[in-house]
């Protein structure tokens, strides 16, 4: 991103911080036959195979804790988060302090994510 905001003016900045606050936020819907897996993995986790619940970082309801740096997930779309996770699975995403995401997403099969990327995107 730091390429693309390189040749911005501070008035350049301002109309697209301004242009962005405006839009409205469009979430997606859960896959009805993935809801119910997702959810669970979402707000208890696995403890069969060690996957923590996802709400325990992220909200129960998503929004994250940004006092604890940990993102809203609510509403993203469930493409790029099944991406996120398959990269911090393969260790090709590894901005995650302690590994945490990265522990995670190891112990998660493809059915997993793919339950709990669709249960983010109907989150709203």
């Amino acid at each position: 991103m730091a390429p693309m905001a390189a040749g911005l003016t501070e008035d350049d900045m301002a109309n697209l911080a301004a242009f962005y606050s405006s839009q409205t936020l469009k979430t997606g819907e859960a896959d009805p036959a993935l809801v119910e897996k997702g959810k669970q993995i979402f707000t208890s986790g696995n403890a069969a195979s060690g996957v923590a619940a996802c709400s325990a970082c992220h909200s129960p309801n998503g929004v994250g804790n940004p006092a604890a740096n940990f993102p809203s997930l609510q509403g993203q779309h469930a493409d790029y988060t099944v991406k996120q996770l398959k990269d911090f699975r393969a260790g090709n995403r590894a901005n995650d302090a302690g590994m945490m995401m990265q522990n995670v997403a190891a112990k998660m099969t493809d059915q997993e994510i793919e339950a709990v990327a669709s249960y983010i995107q109907g989150l709203n």
